[in-house]
């Protein structure tokens, strides 16, 4: 059973999850998790909020703390996980976002968050070391942890489909043979490509994790927020001038560093449900400038 937390809306309706999450396997065996004391019918739902103002304006930012605190559970952390991206759809559309200088942006901003001050923050977790693995990121086209699939579930997707994605990337290599139980993977859809179990509805994007063979692999969507600006993205004008993916910049952020500090959603999380550091700094964006200058901002 599918076990994942999200980051999106306020509010999730559970049972409309409960007929397509119940123990799946897909062609390859990628299985979902459960959480901990978890019985049958629905999976745990972690809410995110949205911007609370929609597009229009920037995120607030707080000082105050968070009640009540994260709290560790005993489970599992990633010291420097190895992020693999699945470039789901079509990311050569000439619609201003869906492009392959959006697929740069995603790079750049991972490259970026790797040592950054934000992201050493995590650090503060035993047994995280606040870096990550960026290696096979290109530079301006595909690197060795990245792979292409034009829509070979469709459009219109399922959470079941999703582990269907990582599953078949991991056929091709991604990661290895059996998959990287070290890496994160990275589904990333085009905005032609919904998510139907609430994407831009219910929350911009999720991470959970399933066995193959003997390996946990952990996994994430995050869609193009280009989609549902409203809903997705802080502001409807990005800083680097493609709003749907600097959007989904601060989603996968916020999925990247929950998957380090909680990555089979039983580590750091607090009783209310709230996972680690990126359930406080939802809102990122990259600043423009050459990737050497580029840092991540919270609004």
């Amino acid at each position: 059973m599918l076990h994942r937390a999200l980051h999106g809306f306020t509010s999730v309706s559970e049972g409309i999850h409960e007929a397509i999450l119940d123990c799946i396997f897909n062609s390859l065996g990628l299985m979902y998790a459960q959480g901990p004391g978890q019985g049958q019918g629905a999976p745990e739902i972690i809410p995110h909020r949205t911007n609370p103002q929609g597009a229009g304006a920037p995120t607030a930012g707080s000082t105050g703390a968070m009640k009540p605190g994260i709290q560790f559970h005993g489970g599992p952390v990633m010291s420097m996980p190895t992020p693999y991206l699945i470039w789901y759809g079509n990311w050569n559309q000439s619609n201003g976002s869906d492009n392959p200088a959006g697929q740069q942006i995603v790079r750049d901003a991972i490259f970026g968050l790797s040592g950054s001050n934000y992201y050493a923050t995590n650090a503060s977790y035993t047994g995280v070391s606040g870096g990550l693995n960026v290696s096979g990121l290109g530079n301006g086209a595909n690197g060795t942890h990245e792979i292409n699939d034009a829509y070979s579930q469709g459009s219109n997707l399922s959470d079941s489909q999703i582990a269907s994605i990582v599953s078949a990337a991991i056929a091709n290599d991604l990661g290895g043979q059996g998959g990287d139980s070290n890496g994160i993977y990275f589904v990333l859809t085009s905005s032609d490509v919904n998510e139907s179990s609430g994407f831009c509805t219910q929350y911009c994007g999720w991470h959970t994790y399933g066995t193959l063979g003997s390996n946990s692999i952990k996994y994430a969507f995050v869609g193009n927020a280009n989609r549902c600006l409203n809903a997705c993205a802080a502001q409807t004008t990005g800083p680097n001038g493609n709003a749907g993916v600097d959007g989904m910049v601060s989603v996968i952020a916020h999925e990247m560093e929950e998957t380090n500090t909680d990555p089979q959603l039983n580590a750091w999380f607090s009783p209310k449900g709230a996972e680690d550091a990126g359930h406080v700094c939802l809102d990122l964006r990259l600043q423009p400038g050459p990737i050497a200058e580029r840092r991540l901002l919270q609004y």
